[in-house]
């Protein structure tokens, strides 16, 4: 059976991660220095105590090709190995698997997913099903482009913070969106990520979403929608709430968002990603 390798950007939950027993390859997250491997050492509620508390933005380092390639040979008498990383115009973590597996001579197929958090994860889910039902990567592969072809990615930001922090706007400009309660929707496409709408307040910008969530399809009986959020469990609910009775899709998963993902969310951010 296809064994399955990824990130830890991925942003499962463990239940899912034991379930489909899915490799993680951390990446490594600094905070102040400090060096920590996301989800091994760093969980989410910890990341975010630790970032809130530093006047820098933390930073986010991909897996070493060596990484890669250990784990590609740990695992490749097992069967063809299929790892799925985090887009590659977000991190070099595909580009970080791809040197692994050439130096592993193991038989890797990495796919990227150009997407981030769950989207990323939805399609790790997709994969081991697929896997688990016997198929072959080539098999698997072609699914999931299907997939990724019309994934939606909405990246919800409560602060402008981590952007001002990171440089990506002025204190200034930061300072008036505070002050106007204006929230950011921000959209994956294509593995890039680009605004989309600014809406000002919270009950507004979180109604705006749902709506652009019904724009998107209008059969929502077999999609399965994922739900990430960085401090915010309350949100994530009301979302999930909302989108359950207007739209009564197949599944809603929700979970923390990890540090790789909640260094660009910030605090209170949250990504819906489904198909």
């Amino acid at each position: 059976m296809v064994q399955l390798i990824t990130d830890s950007s991925a942003d499962l939950p463990k239940e899912l991660i034991d379930k489909y027993n899915i490799s993680i390859v951390p990446l490594t997250i600094i905070i102040d220095g400090k060096e920590y491997l996301e989800g091994v050492d760093l969980t989410p509620q910890e990341f975010y105590e630790k970032m809130s508390a530093s006047k820098e933005l933390p930073k986010t380092s991909q897996p070493s090709p060596s990484t890669f390639a250990d784990t590609f040979k740990r695992l490749s008498s097992k069967g063809p190995l299929l790892c799925l990383t985090m887009s590659s115009h977000l991190s070099g973590t595909y580009q970080s698997a791809c040197i692994g597996r050439d130096i592993s001579h193991a038989d890797v197929t990495v796919f990227d997913t150009l997407a981030g958090s769950l989207g990323h994860g939805l399609l790790i889910i997709k994969a081991a099903k697929l896997a688990a039902e016997g198929l072959s990567v080539d098999k698997i592969i072609e699914a999931l482009k299907e997939c990724r072809e019309h994934i939606n990615i909405l990246i919800l930001l409560d602060t402008l913070e981590n952007i001002v922090k990171g440089g990506r706007l002025d204190k200034f400009k930061g300072s008036i969106a505070k002050i106007l309660d204006l929230k950011i929707l921000l959209e994956g496409i294509n593995g890039k990520v680009e605004i989309s709408e600014k809406v000002r307040g919270k009950k507004k910008f979180l109604n705006r979403t749902i709506e652009i969530i019904g724009e998107r399809k209008k059969d929502f009986s077999n999609t399965v929608i994922g739900i990430t959020h960085l401090n915010n469990p309350d949100d994530a609910e009301f979302l999930k709430n909302e989108i359950n009775k207007r739209y009564n899709p197949k599944d809603i998963l929700i979970n923390y968002m990890g540090a790789t993902m909640g260094t660009y969310a910030g605090n209170g951010g949250m990504i819906i990603s489904f198909w």
